[in-house]
């Protein structure tokens, strides 16, 4: 028996090993054709807002480091990953890339050399951007001064490094895209699914993935965990958790310009989002995506409502103990009162509201409990360039004390939502610590 499994491994390892070798010719890019023409400005800095646009310097810059020279650490579930060095730097960077080599990193996840990339660079949502767009991305990368930084070699468990196993991955979850407007929408609905789609690649996070960390279609965005930080992305299509459908095309936009808005505050990795990319795209194009979004969360309402004739009656909340409703408001008013109202009206511009809202009464409580136990501040824009904070409460408060003053704030002043339990938040503590 252990033979055949041997035997079936190998044969598994070489018909991967052809893969490789076959897709690297398959994909139809000749990487020695000559670049056509000389980048103009316009190019140049066409291609340093569509890396805004792609949020590729929260990824390619490490802390303290040169912005674009990569470096940073990304866990996986699987081990850690390195961002690679998009300076022009001949050594460590892109300088011995051509035009062709970066279309095909782009549109088929290949290196220099050809070989697999690993999938935490999201080449599923770029493969969809257009090569015009593809080269004024890289007319301005080869127009940043080239910094020497090598990429680390990436640490991740065996065999999910290998080139073989890569090949088997990309079999299964990976083939490339090419954009294609839809023709019964209007142009600004195209432009705003091209974003989200593409360089947004907002399914990434926002998509729920598989043991394998595979992913569902690029315009997936029913919600999800993210793997390793633990911070659920709430669903964009779902009225309870995000209520796109009903939220003003304004107020979405105001939200990714700022990262507030009169109903909804960004927290977790979704700040870094607002601060390093959607605050400096176009009134246009942010009014697109948010156009975009509702009008996709309008049509997923609407057919739950077709599907809904006969539907089964909603499990009621878990109600509070007396006990917990007592302390829950005793810790409330001791430590959140302050910034966040006596009746979870917060402050406008600096702590969000409470009341009503559609984030605290979530049945995914996870980012909950992250934002108590760990604070945090809202995003850095130009709107608000020295932002509000959250102190952390992870030595201050217990897991029992946090449960219950969570489960009053998702019980008072109109929230309907279930209590916690103090099992709820010792889960997210554990996740945290593995």
């Amino acid at each position: 028996m252990m033979r055949r499994l041997l035997w079936a491994c190998a044969a598994l390892g070489l018909a991967a090993a052809a893969w490789v070798v076959f897709d690297n010719y398959a994909d139809g890019v000749d990487v020695n054709a000559p670049s056509t023409t000389l980048a103009s400005p316009e190019q140049v800095n066409q291609g340093a807002y569509l890396a805004r646009a792609g949020n590729c310097m929260s990824c390619h810059t490490a802390p303290g480091q040169a912005p674009y020279a990569g470096g940073r650490a990304i866990e996986t579930p699987f081990g850690t990953v390195y961002s690679s060095n998009l300076t022009p730097d001949d050594a460590t960077g892109l300088g011995r890339w051509n035009a062709q080599h970066f279309w095909r990193a782009l549109h088929h996840g290949r290196s220099l050399d050809g070989h697999l990339l690993a999938p935490a660079f999201p080449y599923n949502h770029t493969s969809l951007v257009t090569r015009a767009d593809a080269d004024a991305l890289w007319a301005y990368f080869k127009s940043l001064a080239p910094v020497t930084q090598a990429q680390p070699a990436a640490e991740l468990r065996w065999p999910f490094g290998t080139q073989a196993a890569l090949a088997v991955w990309r079999s299964v979850y990976f083939k490339p895209a090419i954009w294609k407007e839809q023709s019964q929408h209007s142009a600004e609905w195209n432009r705003g699914a091209y974003l989200v789609e593409g360089l947004g690649h907002c399914a990434a996070c926002h998509g729920p993935r598989d043991a394998l960390g595979g992913g569902g279609a690029l315009d997936d965005v029913q919600g999800g965990v993210i793997p390793v930080v633990n911070w659920y992305a709430p669903s964009l299509l779902s009225d309870a958790e995000t209520r796109l459908a009903q939220t003003p095309v304004q107020d979405t936009v105001q939200l990714l310009q700022t990262g507030h808005a009169p109903h909804a505050w960004v927290t977790g990795p979704m700040r870094e989002v607002v601060q390093n990319s959607t605050q400096y795209l176009s009134a246009a194009d942010v009014t697109a995506m948010a156009t975009y979004l509702q009008t996709r969360a309008h049509d997923a309402q609407h057919a739950s409502k077709l599907n809904a004739s006969n539907p089964e009656p909603a499990p009621k909340p878990r109600a509070p103990s007396q006990r917990s409703s007592q302390r829950g408001a005793a810790l409330y008013d001791d430590h959140c009162a302050v910034c966040h109202g006596k009746q979870g009206q917060g402050v406008a511009h600096a702590y969000p509201t409470l009341a009503g809202s559609a984030a605290v009464q979530m049945a995914q409580t996870t980012n909950l409990v992250q934002a108590v136990m760990y604070g945090g501040f809202s995003a850095t824009t130009s709107a608000q360039a020295q932002p509000f904070g959250m102190p952390p409460f992870l030595l201050k408060l217990s897991d029992r004390d946090m449960a219950d003053v969570l489960t009053h704030i998702r019980t008072q002043w109109g929230n309907a939502a279930g209590a916690l339990t103090e099992f709820d938040v010792a889960r997210v503590r554990e996740m945290q610590n593995r």
